[in-house]
Protein backbone atom coordinates (compact mmCIF):
# COMPACT_ATOMS: atom_id res chain seq x y z
CA UNK A 1 0.00 0.00 0.00
CA UNK A 2 2.46 2.45 0.83
CA UNK A 3 4.35 2.56 -2.87
CA UNK A 4 0.68 3.40 -4.28
CA UNK A 5 1.07 6.32 -1.59
CA UNK A 6 4.01 7.98 -2.80
CA UNK A 7 2.96 8.29 -6.36
CA UNK A 8 -0.50 9.18 -5.38
CA UNK A 9 0.27 11.86 -2.99
CA UNK A 10 2.99 13.49 -5.65
CA UNK A 11 0.30 13.21 -8.27
CA UNK A 12 -2.17 15.16 -5.77
CA UNK A 13 0.41 17.56 -5.47
CA UNK A 14 1.51 18.25 -9.20
CA UNK A 15 -2.09 18.80 -9.78
CA UNK A 16 -2.52 21.36 -6.99
CA UNK A 17 0.47 23.17 -8.22
CA UNK A 18 -0.58 23.19 -11.93
CA UNK A 19 -3.99 24.17 -10.62
CA UNK A 20 -2.42 27.36 -8.81
CA UNK A 21 -0.34 28.19 -11.43
CA UNK A 22 -2.68 28.71 -14.09
CA UNK A 23 -4.83 30.83 -11.87
CA UNK A 24 -2.10 33.19 -10.87
CA UNK A 25 -3.73 36.10 -11.91
CA UNK A 26 -7.11 36.22 -10.78
CA UNK A 27 -8.17 39.77 -11.57
CA UNK A 28 -7.59 40.32 -15.73
CA UNK A 29 -6.66 43.91 -15.21
CA UNK A 30 -3.66 43.39 -12.35
CA UNK A 31 -0.43 44.22 -13.89
CA UNK A 32 2.04 41.24 -14.61
CA UNK A 33 5.16 43.74 -14.19
CA UNK A 34 6.76 43.05 -10.49
CA UNK A 35 5.62 46.26 -8.55
CA UNK A 36 8.89 47.24 -7.88
CA UNK A 37 9.45 47.84 -11.87
CA UNK A 38 6.13 48.97 -12.71
CA UNK A 39 6.29 52.83 -12.31
CA UNK A 40 9.59 52.45 -14.45
CA UNK A 41 7.95 50.40 -17.22
CA UNK A 42 4.99 51.98 -16.98
CA UNK A 43 6.99 55.04 -17.68
CA UNK A 44 8.61 53.63 -21.04
CA UNK A 45 7.07 55.49 -24.16
CA UNK A 46 7.03 53.40 -27.60
CA UNK A 47 10.08 55.17 -29.43
CA UNK A 48 8.36 54.88 -33.38
CA UNK A 49 5.65 56.34 -34.14
CA UNK A 50 2.44 54.66 -35.01
CA UNK A 51 2.43 55.17 -38.87
CA UNK A 52 0.57 53.03 -41.16
CA UNK A 53 3.92 51.43 -42.34
CA UNK A 54 4.96 50.11 -38.63
CA UNK A 55 1.37 48.62 -37.93
CA UNK A 56 1.12 47.36 -40.99
CA UNK A 57 4.72 45.41 -39.89
CA UNK A 58 3.21 44.51 -36.88
CA UNK A 59 0.61 43.31 -38.36
CA UNK A 60 2.64 40.77 -40.00
CA UNK A 61 4.50 39.56 -36.75
CA UNK A 62 1.48 39.57 -35.09
CA UNK A 63 0.09 36.80 -37.62
CA UNK A 64 3.35 35.65 -38.88
CA UNK A 65 6.77 34.73 -36.79
CA UNK A 66 5.39 36.01 -33.33
CA UNK A 67 2.72 33.66 -33.36
CA UNK A 68 0.34 35.69 -31.28
CA UNK A 69 -2.54 34.69 -33.32
CA UNK A 70 -2.57 30.96 -32.37
CA UNK A 71 -3.65 32.39 -28.62
CA UNK A 72 -4.85 35.33 -29.63
CA UNK A 73 -6.46 34.81 -32.45
CA UNK A 74 -7.67 36.76 -35.54
CA UNK A 75 -9.51 38.99 -34.01
CA UNK A 76 -7.43 39.39 -30.48
CA UNK A 77 -9.81 38.19 -28.23
CA UNK A 78 -8.07 34.97 -27.48
CA UNK A 79 -8.86 31.54 -28.10
CA UNK A 80 -10.29 29.67 -25.65
CA UNK A 81 -7.07 27.22 -23.99
CA UNK A 82 -6.54 25.42 -20.95
CA UNK A 83 -5.10 26.92 -17.98
CA UNK A 84 -5.45 31.11 -17.53
CA UNK A 85 -7.23 32.59 -20.84
CA UNK A 86 -4.84 34.51 -23.31
CA UNK A 87 -5.23 38.21 -23.02
CA UNK A 88 -8.12 40.00 -24.66
CA UNK A 89 -7.13 42.62 -26.94
CA UNK A 90 -10.23 44.15 -27.81
CA UNK A 91 -10.74 44.58 -24.03
CA UNK A 92 -11.21 49.02 -23.97
CA UNK A 93 -10.59 48.49 -20.24
CA UNK A 94 -7.30 46.53 -20.40
CA UNK A 95 -6.15 49.17 -23.38
CA UNK A 96 -6.62 52.22 -21.00
CA UNK A 97 -4.90 51.14 -18.08
CA UNK A 98 -1.58 48.94 -19.44
CA UNK A 99 0.93 50.88 -20.85
CA UNK A 100 3.44 50.29 -24.07
CA UNK A 101 6.07 50.09 -21.80
CA UNK A 102 4.29 46.63 -19.81
CA UNK A 103 3.32 45.12 -22.95
CA UNK A 104 6.89 45.39 -24.22
CA UNK A 105 7.90 44.29 -20.10
CA UNK A 106 5.61 40.90 -21.28
CA UNK A 107 7.13 40.35 -24.80
CA UNK A 108 10.69 40.19 -22.91
CA UNK A 109 10.18 38.47 -20.18
CA UNK A 110 6.78 35.94 -20.81
CA UNK A 111 3.77 36.03 -18.56
CA UNK A 112 4.33 34.43 -15.27
CA UNK A 113 1.24 32.46 -14.44
CA UNK A 114 0.21 32.28 -17.88
CA UNK A 115 1.39 29.89 -20.83
CA UNK A 116 2.91 34.03 -22.99
CA UNK A 117 6.24 33.10 -23.56
CA UNK A 118 9.57 35.40 -23.74
CA UNK A 119 9.41 36.87 -27.27
CA UNK A 120 11.74 39.51 -27.58
CA UNK A 121 15.03 37.91 -28.02
CA UNK A 122 13.80 34.73 -29.05
CA UNK A 123 11.22 34.80 -32.25
CA UNK A 124 11.42 38.71 -32.65
CA UNK A 125 13.61 41.69 -32.25
CA UNK A 126 12.86 44.66 -29.77
CA UNK A 127 11.93 46.69 -32.56
CA UNK A 128 9.40 44.25 -33.88
CA UNK A 129 7.67 44.36 -30.50
CA UNK A 130 7.29 47.86 -30.45
CA UNK A 131 5.74 47.39 -33.86
CA UNK A 132 3.51 44.71 -32.59
CA UNK A 133 1.99 46.90 -29.95
CA UNK A 134 1.22 49.13 -32.64
CA UNK A 135 -0.80 46.79 -34.29
CA UNK A 136 -2.50 45.40 -30.88
CA UNK A 137 -3.56 48.81 -29.62
CA UNK A 138 -5.67 48.88 -32.94
CA UNK A 139 -7.76 45.84 -31.85
CA UNK A 140 -9.85 47.70 -29.57
CA UNK A 141 -10.48 50.18 -32.82
CA UNK A 142 -11.94 47.60 -34.57
CA UNK A 143 -14.46 45.61 -31.99
CA UNK A 144 -17.61 47.38 -33.22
Amino acid sequence: MRIFLTPIVALAFLFAWKSAAGAFHLDIYEPRVPPELLEEIQDLDNPYPATLARIKAGREIYFGKGLCVACHGDDGRGVKLPGHPPRDFTDLKWQEIRTDGEFMWVLRNGSPGTEMPVRIGKVISEEEGWNVTHFIRTFVQSKN
